[in-house]
């Protein structure tokens, strides 16, 4: 697909998800370029009135929640009962997310809510993970997690950031190493070998969370459930 198409895909995929929302409902509100779309339809749904509430993942979520005119709360506050978020690679009901560095607060977000709804553009879909997983780790663990991941046949990679020197910090202050691993056989195994790393605030390796895909193209959207 060309840009057009891929962003015509993303839209469509965001829009089909957040038309699942329901009046009354606590949405999370994912970060990255589709769940943009999604947070933008549902940010209409409350300008015709919906009773509507969310809980956004990341700073970038919030601001366009804000713009948007949804109402916003925090966890300690409400349950989420549907959460609309993008994914850098999904197979089934397993995803790898953490391309906006966002990953350890949509992980809380993703988990606590009663259905996760994945919105995605057709190159994010395969058949088997084989991503660089991201794992956001305490600055003063960076050494000790790198050599932990290539311990486990992994190569870390400190993220870097574009438009300034030094490496990528999330919103919780934390750093990022993209653990490289090669096609992943057993998402459970590898999800809990990176939990036992001590540092380690979040990995993006989301096994066992996806409820409902929607995978957008530019002539509709396919909705796919476990």
């Amino acid at each position: 697909m060309n840009e057009a198409d891929v962003e015509a895909a993303k839209r469509a995929a965001g829009e089909s998800a957040a038309a699942v929302v329901s009046d009354g409902d606590v949405v999370g509100l994912g970060s990255g370029s589709t769940a943009a779309y999604a947070i933008e339809a549902v940010g209409a749904a409350v300008a015709d009135g919906r009773s509507i509430v969310g809980v956004p993942t990341s700073f970038q979520a919030r601001e366009l929640a804000i713009e948007h005119g949804i109402p916003l709360a925090d966890l300690d506050e409400v349950s989420v009962d549907v959460a609309i978020d993008g994914a850098d690679q999904i197979a089934g009901t397993d995803c790898i997310k953490g391309g906006g560095a966002a990953h350890a607060r949509e992980r809380v977000v993703d988990a606590d809510a009663d259905r996760f709804l994945a919105v995605v553009d057709p190159g994010k879909v395969t058949t088997q993970l084989d991503a660089p997983v991201p794992v956001e780790v305490l600055p003063s663990a960076r050494r000790p997690v790198a050599e932990s991941i290539e311990r486990v046949g992994g190569e870390p990679t400190l993220r870097r950031a574009s438009e300034k020197s030094g490496p990528v910090v999330t919103d919780n202050g934390n750093l990022v190493i993209d653990a490289d691993v090669g096609p992943i056989d057993d998402p459970t195994a590898l999800a809990r070998q990176f939990d036992r790393l001590p540092g380690v605030v979040a990995h993006g390796l989301f096994v066992d969370m996806v409820d409902e895909t929607h995978v957008g193209t530019p002539d509709g959207v396919d909705v796919r459930t476990p």
